[in-house]
Formats: C-alpha cells, structure tokens, sequence
C-alpha cells in the first residue's frame, strides 16, 4: 500500500496472490530486525521491452524501501536479487521503468547503472458507443 496507495488491499492481495503462482515473476524482501522495511518484484517479460534485443529480459516492476531505511543500500541489495533471479532464468538484459515526473525513480535507476533507453508519454481515449 506504501507504493501503490492508488490500489486497495484487496486489489494487491488478489494480484500478488496470482502473480505468486507463477514462475515468471518473483517476490524479494528486506526485513531489519525482523521488521519488513522493503521489497522488490520482478518479473520476465517476453513482449518487446524499450530498449532491449534478446528475450526474454529481466523487469523491475517495483521496488520500495520505508522511507527511514533509505539510502542505506537496501534498495541496491533487492535490485541485486532481482538480477541474480534474472540471470538464472536465462536474462541477458534487465530493464526496469518509471513515472517521467518520479524524480526519486529516475535518480535510484541511475544509480544503479542503468541506461535510459526512451522517453514516452502515453494517451488514451475511450471509444464512443
């Protein structure tokens, strides 16, 4: 609920309860103390991915760390597990993305090497009946 507030806790509850039965995606935590203080998901995507060649590639799909845990590497060692995980699935690549106004994002991607491989803005419009 921290990351994704626009959700309710039935909504990720029955998302992640699916997203668990697969093998394609997988869950990393971060306890201190035996207090969870973050998380990373990943997952491997076989749809083309901005930016990459081979398939299938390893995906953020998110990550956080309580706010008074922050810039202690935390966020690194879950990213570390995500590619390790990808990795042994057969990933030649890793990609991740973020909101083009999530400064914090951008910064945390950067950080940890990654390339920025485009910027897009998408649109949606609903059909008229």
């Amino acid at each position: 609920m921290l990351l994704w507030d626009s959700h309710s806790n039935k909504e990720l509850f029955d998302e992640f309860s699916k997203i668990l039965t697969k093998e394609n995606a997988q869950f990393f935590l971060k306890f201190a103390n035996n207090e969870p203080i973050g998380f990373a998901q990943c997952s491997l995507r076989y749809d083309y991915v901005e930016g990459t060649k081979t398939t299938p590639v390893g995906y953020l799909e998110g990550i956080f760390v309580k706010e008074k845990y922050r810039n202690k590497g935390y966020a690194k060692e879950l990213l570390a597990a995500c590619e390790k995980w990808a990795k042994d699935k057969g990933c030649k690549e890793f990609a991740s993305d973020c909101e083009i106004n999530n400064i914090k994002s951008f910064s945390f991607h950067r950080a940890m090497n990654f390339t920025e491989a485009n910027r897009i803005i998408c649109f949606t419009k609903r059909l008229q009946d």
